[in-house]
């Protein structure tokens, strides 16, 4: 059994590390999956463990920066707004306009599961700016911290030992 059980754990972890990968350039909330997989395979590798930490400060790094200014904050929103209404369009599923230039099978590809994963990706968004804002914003000294924290965790990692 507990064979079975690191067998589970360890293909979920290298599932949500590749799919977060993927997400990275697809819609999706990719660092997110990536930090889980690795979160996951830590129970396991002592190398995932010891990746955890600079992760983790580089996405809080990039959370205390977004919204260090409203333009930041304004730009964040309507960037997962238009990710919102990209899902709305996919659900929607007008026909293709006499413009597109190529095969009307490449206009909105992916249905209803591309619609939902823009949708729960804005809402995830909207989630994270929301956290964001309440913790770092106003905070000056925020991203000074977690710089040097970040410093510390890639010293701990030993990026080059594995």
């Amino acid at each position: 059994m507990k064979t079975a059980k690191r067998i589970g754990v360890e293909a979920v972890g290298w599932l949500l590390v590749v799919a977060g990968i993927a997400a990275l350039v697809l819609p999706g909330p990719g660092l997110l999956m990536v930090f889980g997989g690795l979160a996951i395979l830590s129970q396991q590798y002592e190398w995932a463990e010891r990746r955890l930490a600079p992760i983790k400060f580089r996405a809080l790094k990039g959370a205390a920066e977004s919204v260090e200014t409203i333009p930041r904050v304004v730009a964040s929103v309507t960037g997962a707004l238009l990710l919102f209404a990209a899902g709305g369009l996919w659900i929607w599923s007008p026909p293709s306009p006499e413009w597109w230039p190529v095969s009307d099978s490449w206009w909105l590809p992916g249905g209803l599961a591309t619609a939902g994963t823009q949708i729960v990706s804005a809402f995830i968004a909207l989630a994270l700016i929301v956290y964001s804002y309440r913790r770092f914003h106003g905070d000056a000294d925020a991203v000074a911290r977690l710089e040097a924290d970040l410093e510390r965790a890639d010293e701990e990692a030993h990026w080059g030992d594995d």
